[in-house]
């Protein structure tokens, strides 16, 4: 029997396979995994007597999902001291993932801030590997300085295939730009794409909303744009309320939103 068919509300347990270091306090856990998730989903992470953490997945592949996660809270300390070969639970996944299916086809822009690239970061391999289902893809992505950056390996890999704006805030270093991610909108030529596109933004919310704003200057269609709300996450089946912004549930209702929605979202 697959991890898919069991009781979603009861936590399985997965080896870890491999940890990966990405920063002095993010690493990604790659843990063996059956379960079917679509790209931009998340899950709970959790460790008995302990606690969970609702996740993103930013990876997917044959037998496993990649975590990567930020050493911030009680859940998270403890999952680092955790070694190759020991044991997460996991329960899920949740959430409404990336429309993939509205988004093939079409110039994809992916604008990313700080951790906000895990969330992408399947989607990003999905079509650098099948760079037939899309017309283009541009990354414009930023960090807080040259510590923070995530994913080194991939972000020289996709420079391959893929339109890049690699940006730090607050450094300046050799091969990176530097600047804000908004600062690098206005080199997108939309009007090129012949309303053709998509865009999806993830990042702090202070960054989803300028970026929104930014891309209404260029006159980009509301409904081109999605936003991922992950950060808001809990206890992902609407029963905690932690996730509950006015009438809205973004664990159940995302937390994939297109912008329409998104904007009224944002603090």
């Amino acid at each position: 029997m697959s991890q898919q068919n069991k009781n979603p509300m009861s936590p399985c347990a997965c080896k870890i396979l491999s940890i990966t270091k990405e920063t002095d306090i993010e690493w990604t856990f790659r843990i063996e995994s059956s379960f079917q998730a679509n790209h931009g989903q998340f899950m709970q992470l959790s460790i008995p007597k302990t606690g969970e953490a609702p996740i993103s997945i930013s990876g997917i592949g044959d037998g496993y999902m990649d975590f990567t996660l930020r050493a911030v809270g009680k859940v998270t300390n403890e999952i680092f001291e955790k070694q190759v070969g020991d044991y997460l639970y996991l329960r899920g996944p949740y959430g409404n993932g990336w429309p993939c299916e509205k988004l093939e086809g079409k110039h994809l822009i992916f604008i990313t801030g700080g951790t906000g690239l895990a969330p992408v970061r399947s989607l990003l391999n999905k079509f650098y590997n099948n760079m037939n289902l899309v017309k283009s893809v541009t990354l414009i992505s930023g960090f807080k300085n040259k510590e923070s950056i995530l994913f080194k390996n991939e972000l020289v890999k996709w420079k391959e295939k893929f339109k890049t704006f690699y940006t730090l805030d607050n450094d300046n270093i050799k091969g990176w730009n530097s600047g804000l991610v908004t600062n690098f909108i206005k080199e997108i030529d939309f009007t090129s794409y012949e309303n053709n596109y998509a865009l999806i933004v993830v990042g702090p919310p202070i960054m989803m909303k300028f970026t929104g704003l930014e891309l209404e200057k260029h006159n980009v269609p509301d409904e081109n744009i999605w936003m991922s709300f992950e950060r808001k996450m809990s206890c992902a089946i609407g029963k905690c309320g932690h996730c509950r912004i006015d009438e809205t549930y973004v664990c159940l209702d995302g937390p994939i939103f297109p912008y329409k929605k998104a904007k009224k979202l944002i603090d």
